[in-house]
């Protein structure tokens, strides 16, 4: 991925790791995009970064998807560059409770930026140094029950990134699938900013490292996720997850 001179669009830009990408890309030389449902957050992203710009997206909404996609590139007819980063997590209760919060989140985590990319697809195959670069999850590879509906999305959306790939392979578009560990974010409300979670900065940075140091990586995988990105294939997967569930539960009082 070349990593200045792009116009890239970032989803779930106002808060979290999605900020964070958007700020350090922004100081990289790029000009920066930022959507979301929320604008409040995105303005304040904004008027902290001169430079950076905001749109409305609510990435749940087929209708505002396509919407957007026509706002986004009349007004930056030069983008090459997509961040799929927006997601929502909940915890459910599936013995207890009903589908709650699941068609919304397979809504905004896996179809939106499935709509998404389907919608901007064909300017990025005319644009040089063009990318997609889908945030998944290390808990793609090691489910947390807690949130199995979100885990499901980003399982999901690695697949759907591997397809995409090898059906732009022969084209100039790059694909790149990013899988962060438990980051210290607001995603999981108060949950989220748990100390034993890696914090947001350095996050940021290793993962701005590695794309800068490997510009052709398929995967951005920082060392913290690695146990779980390769649980299975080192064999540790059956040993590993029964452990994370039971201190994930513990965690949560349950």
């Amino acid at each position: 991925m070349q990593m200045t001179g792009n116009t890239i669009l970032v989803t779930g830009g106002g808060t979290g790791i999605g900020r964070g990408l958007a700020e350090a890309l922004h100081r990289l030389g790029n000009q920066v995009v930022i959507a979301g449902r929320r604008i409040e957050p995105l303005r304040e992203v904004a008027d902290a970064n001169p430079g950076i710009h905001y749109l409305s997206l609510h990435q749940g909404d087929a209708a505002d998807i396509r919407r957007f996609a026509i706002e986004l590139t009349d007004n930056h007819p030069d983008l090459n560059v997509i961040v799929n980063n927006a997601g929502i997590q909940r915890v459910e209760d599936l013995v207890g409770g009903g589908p709650g919060a699941a068609a919304q989140t397979i809504a905004i985590n896996l179809l939106g930026p499935i709509r998404l990319t389907a919608a901007l697809l064909q300017r990025l195959l005319g644009k040089p140094h063009a990318a997609i670069l889908n945030v998944t999850s290390g808990l793609a590879f090691m489910p947390s029950a807690l949130t199995p509906t979100y885990c499901a999305t980003k399982a999901a959306l690695h697949s759907y990134t591997q397809s995409l790939r090898f059906q732009l392979r022969e084209t100039g578009v790059q694909v790149i699938e990013i899988i962060p560990p438990h980051v210290q974010t607001a995603l999981q409300g108060d949950r989220g900013f748990d100390p034993r979670a890696m914090p947001l900065d350095d996050y940021i940075t290793e993962t701005i490292t590695l794309l800068r140091t490997q510009p052709q990586a398929e995967e951005i995988i920082v060392e913290r996720v690695k146990g779980f990105r390769f649980a299975e294939r080192d064999g540790a997967y059956d040993e590993i997850y029964p452990a994370f569930n039971q201190a994930m539960i513990a965690a949560l009082g349950r």
